[in-house]
């Protein structure tokens, strides 16, 4: 085929995880954050769990240390990265929310030197770190005289979402675990829906009854499930095998683009101008977190990303 593949599947996966978030954004008009999130992973892990069985023979946690690690995927990853996301975009649009998952890589960066003893922490990564910080702060954009105030809150759900995910990523490494990445994935998938849904029904605010099972909720359900989280994470593994981390990595940077594109044409919303320089700012930081990777692999990834199919 004369298409790029990896080229290809890089902007498929950006595009799908992009819309994810005006999916949610459409779909929380319809039901609860929370119970919202667990309907979508309890589609999601049923795919992800027939897909793991077909495609790798250890896709059962067999060890203590294969339940700890699906354990940690399943509470940090999934559950509360979700939940958090959920309630956090209810107050926010699409665009902001993706550009604020987007400092997850940095997060994981900044988590990794403290948990796994082989990391260190440079002067210059120390200031890549900072940067991404600044840049959350102009994307939220807070009101200076009111720090405190409700401006603040869905921007706070939705980094603590990011924290979520980088944290459970990097302890996730910590564990030599056994089972496959696919099966880690779609058992962290299945039982974090479960976890959603006791966290649902814990909330005085959430109830079965407050979901309105109207098509368009049914269209931002299936998007979800299947395009974002089963199909999204097909994509993943393929692309993480033929380009590395780093490369994936940067479908964080290229989500929040897709995010903000499908937000303003389904939903009307806009990005203001500090929003934008807040995402080119965290991504500066990211670039010189990672810079030592980019000077060794910059000058590969045309190639890498332009293999042809097949080869």
């Amino acid at each position: 085929m004369s298409t790029y593949r990896n080229g290809g599947l890089f902007l498929l996966l950006s595009v799908l995880w992009g819309i994810a978030f005006m999916a949610i954004k459409a779909g929380l008009e319809f039901m609860p954050p929370v119970l919202f999130a667990a309907i979508r992973y309890d589609i999601a892990g049923i795919i992800m769990l027939g897909y793991a069985v077909a495609a790798t023979e250890y896709w059962r946690p067999r060890t203590r240390t294969d339940w700890i690690t699906v354990l940690v995927g399943a509470t940090l990853v999934i559950a509360f990265y979700n939940a958090f996301l959920f309630i956090g975009e209810q107050g926010m649009t699409s665009g902001v929310a993706a550009i604020f998952v987007a400092m997850n890589p940095i997060l994981a960066t900044g988590f990794s030197w403290v948990f796994l003893p082989n990391e260190r922490l440079t002067p210059v990564a120390a200031i890549g770190l900072g940067l991404g910080f600044v840049g959350v702060g102009f994307v939220a954009s807070p009101n200076l005289s009111n720090l405190l105030g409700t401006d603040l809150i869905a921007p706070g759900f939705v980094l603590l979402a990011a924290v979520c995910v980088a944290l459970g990523s990097v302890q996730v490494l910590r564990f030599e675990s056994g089972i496959s990445t696919e099966g880690m994935v779609a058992w962290s998938n299945a039982l974090g829906a479960i976890i959603l849904h006791i966290v649902s029904f814990g909330l005085p605010t959430e109830s079965l009854a407050q979901a309105e099972f109207t098509t368009g909720a049914l269209l931002a359900v299936v998007y979800l499930a299947i395009f974002a989280s089963a199909i999204g994470y097909f994509i993943y593994f393929d692309l993480l095998d033929r380009l590395g981390a780093i490369e994936i990595n940067l479908v964080s940077y290229a989500a929040p683009v897709f995010a903000a594109t499908s937000g303003w044409v389904v939903l009307g919303e806009t990005l203001s101008f500090l929003t934008i320089v807040g995402f080119i700012v965290i991504f500066a930081g990211f670039v010189l977190l990672k810079r030592d990777r980019f000077r060794n692999e910059l000058p590969s990834l045309p190639q890498r990303f332009g293999q042809r199919e097949g080869d």
